[in-house]
């Protein structure tokens, strides 16, 4: 028998066609500083160093994790690229960074082109949407790796910043003010819990509608994390926040404190917000403890802001000129780094 590549597993001309399809979405992030053509080895970005007196780059690398298990089962792709480049804005505007570009990897056991092409269409709108560049990335396949039907996706992203907006600011004071933006679901954190939860507690299939949700589990799991860039970029460039944590995994208790000074806690009132249906539905279902469920999920919020009591009012303002509703979750108070709860 002779053995080839493709007899082994693995399809180039599948990888070449679905390198063809997502060409196109690439090429609709482009800007002025992309250099070179897609497909090289790597990707070219003229730097705007022009536009910077002390530029800092900021970069952070994430992935979807078990969200892609729902993702698989509804068959649906075109919202986990949404989901890996909106988590990667976030954790780079925390720090007051905007994004120059992207890049991606997709592991699977058998590369299918339309799917391929169902994720990099997701990536490519966000980028689009977030003013980003996708500038490039790799698709591996490897069969006996991965399951049949499986694949994994991680992104990075780089972007920057004028050194002297920086954030969290160190001048943190006792009476700062805390906001939170709401979240549009469980984001990208706590899916092996509530896959957990729904799929073998309630024992619900991905399809099944749930008055409780208003939409299919499935819908209601695959929503698309939230960008918080767009409600954003206009206060931090006016220096109305003096930090901002992106409630991912670890939720309330372990993010806000690592924007915190090490003499400053965060008192969070917890009825100061409506907590969307799906975590209550999550919580009784699983007789999940109060503690975990702020731990593991968002709870509703997303996006917490540190606001000075001068700043507030402009900072409101701002916000609700472009839709937003912040909530005053609470303040800060003098104490060892840390999140204390106040019904």
């Amino acid at each position: 028998m002779e053995w080839s590549y493709e007899k082994a597993g693995v399809n180039i001309d599948a990888g070449n066609e679905a390198a063809r399809r997502i060409r196109q979405h690439l090429k609709a992030t482009r800007n002025l500083l992309v250099r070179g053509e897609e497909g090289g080895f790597g990707g070219l970005f003229a730097f705007p160093a022009g536009e910077y007196k002390k530029p800092v780059l900021v970069a952070s690398t994430d992935g979807v994790g078990t969200k892609l298990k729902v993702a698989f089962a509804m068959e649906k792709h075109d919202t986990v690229g949404r989901d890996l480049v909106n988590h990667c804005v976030n954790d780079i505007l925390v720090q007051g960074a905007a994004p120059l570009f992207f890049l991606d990897y997709i592991g699977t056991g058998k590369v299918a082109p339309a799917v391929i092409e169902e994720i990099v269409s997701g990536l490519a709108a966000a980028c689009q949407e977030a003013g980003c560049v996708l500038l490039g990335g790799e698709t591996a396949e490897m069969p006996g790796f991965y399951q049949e039907g499986e694949y994994d996706l991680v992104g990075t992203i780089v972007g920057v910043v004028e050194e002297e907006k920086l954030l969290p600011k160190v001048e943190m004071a006792a009476g700062d003010l805390l906001y939170g933006l709401a979240s549009s679901g469980l984001h990208t954190n706590g899916y092996t819990l509530a896959r957990r939860i729904f799929f073998e507690v309630l024992k619900k299939e991905p399809g099944t509608y749930m008055e409780e949700l208003g939409r299919s589990v499935g819908e209601e799991l695959l929503i698309p994390h939230r960008s918080y860039l767009p409600v954003l970029k206009e206060v931090i460039q006016a220096g109305l926040v003096k930090g901002l944590a992106h409630l991912t995994g670890g939720g309330f208790i372990d993010n806000i404190p690592r924007v915190l000074p090490a003499n400053r806690r965060a008192v969070v009132k917890k009825d100061s917000w409506p907590v969307p249906p799906v975590f209550q539905v999550i919580q009784e279902a699983g007789k999940v403890p109060e503690t975990e469920m702020y731990r593991t999920f968002n709870m509703g919020i997303g996006m917490v802001c540190i606001v000075s009591p001068g700043a507030e009012a402009e900072f409101k303002r701002k916000l609700e000129a472009v839709g937003e509703k912040p909530y005053c979750l609470g303040w800060l108070e003098e104490g060892e780094k840390a999140v204390v709860f106040s019904s």
